[in-house]
């Protein structure tokens, strides 16, 4: 089976050790990993408003991105980097965190809507909408008028080592995403022991 092409990997957040453990940060946490598991370390780039790494997966160099634009404008920082790189849409994966799936769900997903995340909103306005998604579960507050404070805030313990495996799981079957192509990445991680 045909691999699927990554060149850029996008974790998004807000930057500052204020918002470090807000659940709005899963998609950092996500990039953090791949960093760490890699054994390189961020440096910060203004050409690109936020801080790069580069780092090999499945034999392949892949960029992984945070954005320092904040959530709200995540999109201009991406934008400068897929232009510098030349690199389509379709070649960029975006984690982020998502209310609709419960704590310690993973999910991959090509393009779509924004689903009311202001990250994706902005990423769609500066990219265009046929990118892959990385949803990172994070649970619902259960009302909408709560919803800025519930992501903006850290996760109760269990709630957040969830996430956490989680994230793990999902970067476990990024070589697969890779190498051997979407489909069989999200059927190995849909089936995991997220659901």
């Amino acid at each position: 089976m045909a691999g699927t092409p990554l060149q850029v990997i996008v974790g998004l957040g807000n930057p500052g050790p204020g918002h470090l453990l807000d659940r709005h940060n899963a998609g950092f946490w996500f990039v953090d990993l791949l960093a760490e598991r890699a054994h390189v370390q961020f440096r910060p780039h203004s050409k690109y408003q936020g801080e790069i790494c580069r780092i090999e997966l499945a034999g392949r160099e892949v960029t992984l991105l945070k954005p320092h634009t904040y959530m709200n404008r995540s999109g201009l920082s991406i934008r400068a980097l897929m232009d510098y790189m030349k690199v389509p849409a379709a070649e960029i994966l975006v984690a982020h965190d998502e209310m609709d799936l419960a704590p310690g769900v993973a999910r991959f997903k090509f393009a779509g809507g924004h689903g009311g995340h202001n990250g994706l909103r902005d990423t769609i306005l500066h990219v265009g909408a046929e990118f892959w998604r990385l949803r990172l579960g994070v649970g619902h507050p259960g009302d909408k008028a709560l919803v800025i404070d519930y992501v903006l805030k850290r996760a109760p313990r269990a709630e957040e080592d969830r996430i956490v495996a989680a994230i793990a799981d999902a970067a476990d079957y990024l070589p697969i995403f890779i190498t051997e192509g979407s489909e069989k990445a999200m059927n190995r991680l849909h089936t995991a022991k997220n659901d």
